[in-house]
């Protein structure tokens, strides 16, 4: 849907055409906004998981202590006549009282064994004190940490007393004892529960609490003196972990009705279904079921612990029921203690809930310890009543006419209240009061399916779900099901099981322990799983083998490698990720894994991925190959050739276009450093001594004595704003930094060709630091000492000038890791100097040199003779002394050590030994690091510890650890905890993000019909100044947004916006480009939305910024990448000090070129190389590389997407054009060699049959069309062209001239105006043009001039 162009000539823009127009922008790809490119690549911040149980407890020991004395009531109780009397459902009257008792006492047994079937349980019937005191402190014995229950009935001796003590009897029943709380207590022990089904039993809670203080503050008197009593015992236990059930409160009466047992309280802790259901007969509701009678419910048929029967379907309802109850009531960490920990003490506390429920009906209070809120009102009890009365209604026809049994709807009904949670629900609420009971579905079969869908639902709406579903305890079920063989599980189960793995990794040995990785292996093996869903299943086994020798060793077995290698070409590109990942993790310090990979040459599959169009595959690919060689088992020569041969192929990725990929890279690359460190050490010997001996061409040599920019002192300067490349691109904010920041890099700006005189250190002259202190911030090898390493390697004949090892793989990988520590992106740049700095720190302390050896003074390292290291560059002028390996930190020498006399030497100031001395030094006299400064301590061991750890040379600095990570996995990995199933913010309509998105597009259509209504009336003048202002540097590109009043100005290395209507500067920031390189083409990108803008300088590097010109935010680099490898430095910026006004074509190259097609998503580059190089902007790649077929530089660049015509201008006069769909040699379609000189621009027009237009300096203007050799159409304009543009809409160009003036012309050659002086009073001579730009739709033109001006000129008012 390209906005055709013919429409804009059109007079009359119809209303369908406009709308039409502006669905160009929702079609238009965005560039460089994927979530690599808007977020930090690191993983999601750990949340502490309470879900796991620290202390499973088990109830191991009961014991059951009843005071009946059958037959004899207590003398402080009147019963009621007639009186409840049931006991454990036995009637005590119904036989001898000896008998009874021991009857109730071994049905008391039976009911608490349905409960907890293998604990010792212990009677002790009609008790003395000793007999209570015996059983209690043997089983506590057998206990030991464990927990024990004591369980009390004391319906046959008085109520408990205030004193706390409870009654039992003497041996021979003639009295009542008492027996103290206290005592109690200390045979017990702790953790315990008890149970107290007596009157006034919360009397017996208040005095325990009271008890257990008083115990406490004996314990902190005993404490503090050692002649205490207590002093000496063994501390008793802390009775926090006692929990106590009590039938009433301290002031109230168990109940007495006769159709009511008499433990109430116990049968609703033991046989709550039974009581429940004659409580239920009881209610007046229960008329409503006819035919049902007490007699019935005795005969309800079934198992309590059999799901498929009537009562054991009731009694599982009502687990799943109280369980709810109590985990939307109380507190988490409460219900994780009461509910999870311990499978009795849940079950007595899911009864309690009844007991209350029950009791309170009869005026009783039963009380808890630790205190539960109240629940007997809570509305599942009414699902309760209702799934009891579904159940009763069928018993008389169930009983008597042996009809099936209906099932309950309880369930299901309960899934869809649980599943409109989840559709109707937004996002902050209360979580699902259901959540518990999906729990419970998940055993049975029926619901399963549908559970699990609703459960991976649930899970997906992000980590907090996850969190809340481990809390309710889905841990061991989901673990349980992985045993089930049904295939229709498995996609539910990949999905839950990624989804907790994203949160908490550490299930990774449940899952082992319990085989459950198999079944994700089957899933992973299975072709016919969904994509999707092998892929979550490589995402699991890619957690289970991370870090884990256990899980390694597991997959090993269960042939991972082979299954994962299968999968390496899936055209699912996040299953190739994770197939990456698995593999990296799985022979990560496992030498095994590794053997069996190199079996199936798994290195030279995964090749392939090193070139996939996708960066977070070339990511995974690069971190797989680089656990690969990063092993550190015994090396065979058979292993070494392998890992040369990967170190060969990861070299290749040098200049990937992602800076993702290339972090990656300098992290693989690192553990190839660390296994073979010590031929590592002898290249960065070599290297370091041939940087000394070498004068490398370096651009800066040629600077001309004195011509350091006045900008640099102006006071614009303070206002550069410090810039985040996520916090990276170093903040130029205080003085010091700043002139760090600005003068950076040239070498001394007065004797340029001194710096590089042979035996010089390095481009720094007072080059300086001191490695000893701990306090040191700067690197052994600075920025400019690899810069200029990285230059020799590539010039200079250095296997002639070291002998023939020099070219081997070690060479290759350290020109590789220079290479990368001048990358444009800070991150990439910085992990590859922590590298470089590692070995030249360890060459240096294993450097066979004399001035190596230990020393106790510290050594200056100055002569050339040595071969221990070309001293550091370093920004700041420290006195440089090397310290080596070992002895004391250096003391502060009296003199700056330069080597040359011509530098000025800064004072030194007498500063504690161990502070390396510093001067700030202002203005330019002194060389500064190329880089902002790193203040980062390298060296640093904290600050109590000099570095005079006399370890093994070296030992404390090695600040490249095996450990050193880029955090991608873990960044990918938060894929799976972040919601997967839900609209993305941008397709949702209603979203802010879509609504801003509509403005812009809103606006960018009205600019685009209003600026044609001008154009097409015709524009006679163009000389209306509308803007200027003083820019803080030299202008030399300028560039409108399409869409906003901004423009964009560059200097040398930063950037500056100004809103051209208001007439303010609204930003002005570092580009970040080395010192000796210019800024020398911009581009918008994303111009219609979310605008990004290029940079790129004449080194060939690219950036791209966001948040510029943004109130709120620091500008921020999005990525940045070499665009062009081979920038040809002997041409570039040898006199790039000369004044703009010299000819071109002497002036030295075109630096770099660009073109950008939002449409595609294309970037062109090119400039003083012999290519024209196409980069793919969303796969981060390069796709071609078109050569030029001429023997000077591109100059201008120019494409049409329709027609997949680029045509460029050249330095040598020459215009080619390009058919992009061609074969490398033949696709050059046509060349036109009519202009004698520089191209300065050439053209092409966007339209079907657009015309190429093309200027060179001499200033002939020629038309050509792309399928005729000559030219259809010259004009001649102004001599000595600098700069010229062309407006896409209007048909106008204007021309800059060094003679300072401005031309602009209409399409017929005719001038509409010409500007040489600034407007308004005294209007000054305007100062020689160094840029122009046309804005791309209104009769704008930018112009920026050498006397740091910048204006911009319009149409007259009247049109506008």
């Amino acid at each position: 849907m390209r906005m055709d162009a013919e429409l804009l000539h059109s007079p009359a823009v119809g209303l369908a055409e406009e709308e039409e127009a502006d669905m160009t922008d929702w079609n238009l790809p965005l560039a460089f906004m994927k979530k690599r490119h808007c977020e930090k690549i690191e993983g999601s911040k750990a949340l502490a998981q309470s879900w796991r149980m620290k202390d499973r407890m088990k109830t191991v020991s009961v014991a059951l202590v009843l005071c009946l004395n059958v037959g004899v009531d207590p003398p402080d109780v009147v019963k009621t006549s007639p009186c409840a009397r049931l006991e454990c459902w036995i009637d005590p009257l119904s036989m001898s009282p000896q008998k009874a008792l021991e009857t109730i006492g071994a049905n008391l047994q039976k009911q608490y064994e349905n409960w907890q079937p293998r604990a010792r349980y212990k009677q002790s019937l009609d008790p003395t004190v000793d007999e209570v005191k015996k059983l209690c402190t043997s089983l506590r014995r057998n206990a030991k940490e464990e927990r024990v229950l004591f369980h009390y009935n004391g319906h046959g001796v008085p109520r408990p007393t205030v004193n706390g003590e409870i009654w039992v009897f003497n041996k021979n029943y003639t009295q009542y004892i008492p027996l103290s709380i206290y005592d109690l207590q200390t045979w017990m022990g702790s953790p315990s529960i008890f149970v107290y089904d007596c009157s006034n039993a919360g009397i017996i809670v208040k005095s325990f609490k009271q008890f257990a203080l008083q115990r406490e503050q004996e314990l902190e008197v005993a404490a503090i003196n050692p002649n205490h009593p207590l002093a000496q015992m063994p501390l008793p236990p802390s009775m926090k972990n006692c929990i106590q059930l009590a039938a009433c409160e301290a002031s109230e009466l168990l109940p007495m009705n006769p159709d009511l047992p008499a433990d109430l309280f116990t049968s609703c802790l033991t046989t709550p279904i039974k009581i429940a259901l004659r409580w239920f007969c009881m209610q007046k509701s229960a008329k409503l079921v006819p035919g049902v009678t007490l007699d019935l419910i005795e005969k309800i048929p079934g198992r309590l612990n059999d799901r498929r029967t009537p009562l054991g379907e009731l009694n599982w309802i009502f687990t799943a029921i109280t369980d709810t109850i109590a985990w939307n009531v109380l507190p988490r960490d409460l219900f994780q203690k009461l509910f999870r920990q311990d499978l009795l003490v849940a079950s007595l506390f899911r009864n309690f809930l009844l007991a209350e429920r029950i009791m309170r009906s009869y005026n009783c209070t039963p009380v808890s310890s630790p205190r539960l809120p109240p629940t007997y009102m809570h509305a599942m009890w009414q699902a309760w009543d209702l799934a009891v009365d579904i159940c009763l209604s069928q018993l008389p026809t169930i009983i008597e006419e042996g009809t099936a049994f209906r099932h309950s709807p309880f369930f299901a009904e309960q899934l869809t209240a649980f599943q409109v949670w989840l559709t109707m629900g937004v996002e902050n609420r209360n979580p699902p009061e259901q959540l518990p009971i999906v729990l419970q579905v998940l055993l049975s079969q029926v619901h399963r399916l549908r559970a699990l869908d609703l459960l991976g639902r649930f899970l997906d709406l992000g980590p907090w779900a996850v969190s809340l579903a481990l809390s309710v305890g889905i841990f061991p079920y989901v673990l349980k099901l992985l045993q089930s063989s049904a295939r229709e599980l498995r996609p539910l189960l990949v999905f839950i099981w990624a989804k907790i793995l994203a949160v908490d990794s550490s299930c990774q040995a449940d899952l082992v322990k319990d085989n459950g990785h198999k079944y994700f292996l089957s899933v992973l093996a299975d072709p016919y799983m969904p994509a999707e869903h092998r892929t979550m299943a490589a995402f699991i086994l890619a957690v289970i083998v991370n870090s884990y020798n256990t899980g390694q060793e597991a997959c090993l077995q269960g042939n991972l490698i082979a299954i994962c290698l299968e999968q390496l070409n899936d055209p699912h590109p996040l299953l190739r990720q994770w197939v990456a990942i698995c593999l990296g993790r799985i022979w990560q310090n496992f030498d095994s894994a590794r053997w069996c990979g190199v079996r199936d040459s798994a290195h030279e599959k995964l090749y392939n991925l090193l070139s996939d169009p996708i960066p977070e595959v070339r990511c995974a690919a690069v971190f797989a190959l680089g656990t690969f060689v990063g092993n550190s088992a015994e090396r065979t020569d058979h292993s070494t050739t392998i890992d040369h041969n990967v170190a060969m192929m990861l070299a290749q990725l040098i200049n990937d276009g992602s800076p993702v990929v290339r972090k990656e890279l300098v992290v693989a690359l690192s553990h190839l450093v660390v296994q073979y460190e010590s031929n590592f050490c002898t290249v960065a010997l070599q290297f370091m001594e041939e940087e000394k001996n070498y004068a490398v061409p370096s651009p800066a040599s040629n600077t001309e004595p004195g011509s350091l920019t006045p900008v640099r002192d102006s006071p614009a300067i303070p206002r550069l704003r410090s810039v985040s490349s996520y916090g990276n691109i170093r903040a130029a904010t205080t003085v010091r930094n700043l002139n760090k920041s600005l003068q950076n890099l040239n070498l001394n700006e007065e004797g340029g060709p001194i710096a590089f005189s042979p035996g010089n250190l390095s481009t720094s002259s007072s080059a300086s630091s001191t490695l000893g202190s701990p306090d040191n911030d700067e690197y052994i090898l600075s920025f400019e000492t690899i810069d200029k390493m990285r230059r020799v390697s590539s010039y200079s004949s250095l296997n002639s000038l070291i002998g023939v090892s020099f070219n081997s793989v070690y060479t290759q990988i350290w020109r590789v890791l220079l290479h990368l520590a001048a990358d444009p992106f800070p991150e990439v740049s910085d992990l590859a100097m922590k590298v470089l700095n590692s070995i030249a720190y360890k060459s240096l302390s294993l450097s066979p040199s004399p001035q190596a050896t230990m020393n106790a003074r510290p050594q200056r390292i100055l002569d050339s003779g040595s071969l221990t290291q070309s001293a550091p560059a370093s920004p700041t002028s420290k006195g440089a002394h090397i310290h080596q390996a070992g002895g004391s930190p250096p003391m502060p020498s009296t003199s700056s050590s330069s080597l040359t006399n011509e530098v000025p030497k800064p004072p030194v100031r007498d500063l504690p030994p161990a502070r390396p001395p510093y001067t700030p030094t202002l203005g330019g006299q002194a060389p500064h690091s190329h880089q902002f400064p790193r203040t980062r301590k390298m060296f640093d061991k904290g600050p109590d510890q000099m570095a005079d750890d006399g370890d093994e040379p070296g030992g404390h600095r090695n600040f490249i650890s095996a450990a050193m990570q880029t955090g991608l996995c873990d960044w990918s990995a938060k894929y799976f905890a972040q919601p997967v199933m839900k609209i993305p913010e941008e397709h949702d309509v209603e979203s802010q993000v879509r609504k801003e998105r509509e403005w812009r597009f809103l606006r960018n259509g009205r600019v685009r019909r209003q600026s044609q209504r001008i154009t097409q009336r015709g524009i006679s003048r163009l000389d209306d100044q509308i803007f200027i202002n003083r820019n803080p540097g030299v202008p030399s590109v300028v560039k409108f947004h399409p869409f906003n009043p901004c423009i964009a100005v560059a200097d040398r290395d930063s950037i500056c916006f100004w809103d051209w209507e208001k007439g303010e500067k609204l930003d002005y920031f570092y580009n970040g480009n080395p010192r000796y390189t210019r800024i020398t083409a911009m581009e918008y990108l994303n111009g219609h939305d979310c605008s990004l803008l290029l940079t790129a300088t004449d080194d060939g590097a690219l950036r791209i910024w966001k948040n510029f010109a943004d109130l709120e935010r620091n500008p921020e680099m999005v990525t940045a990448w070499q665009g062009l490898s081979d920038m040809l430095p002997t041409t570039r910026g040898l006199a790039r000090r000369v004044s703009i006004y010299l000819d071109r074509s002497k002036q030295g190259g075109a630096g770099m070129v660009v073109d950008w097609e939002q449409e595609t998503g294309l970037l062109m580059t090119s400039g003083d190389v012999r290519v024209i190089r196409v980069w793919d902007t969303d796969r981060e790649m390069k796709v071609q590389d078109i050569p030029t077929g001429a023997d000077s530089c591109v100059t201008s660049l120019s494409c049409d997407s329709q027609r997949s015509l680029i045509v460029a201008g050249l330095g040598d006069g020459s215009v080619r054009v390009y058919d992009r769909r061609m074969a490398p040699n033949e696709c050059r379609v046509m060349t036109y060699r009519e202009h004698g000189a520089w191209v300065v621009k050439a053209h092409l027009q966007k339209e079907t049959d657009g015309h190429i237009i093309s200027v060179s300096v001499n200033g002939d203007v020629r038309f050509f069309e792309p399928r005729m050799p000559d030219s259809v159409n010259v004009l001649q304009t102004v001599k000595g062209l600098t700069a010229l543009d062309i407006h896409p809409q209007a048909n106008l160009f204007a021309c800059g001239s060094m003679n300072q003036f401005i031309a602009v012309y209409n399409a017929s050659g005719d001038v509409i105006s010409n500007i040489k002086y600034y407007d308004g009073f005294m209007g000054q001579r305007i100062g020689a043009i160094s840029c122009l730009a046309f804005h791309p739709y209104w009769p704008h033109l930018a112009v920026g001039s050498n006397d740091y001006y910048m204006s911009i000129y319009s149409a007259e008012k009247r049109l506008r």
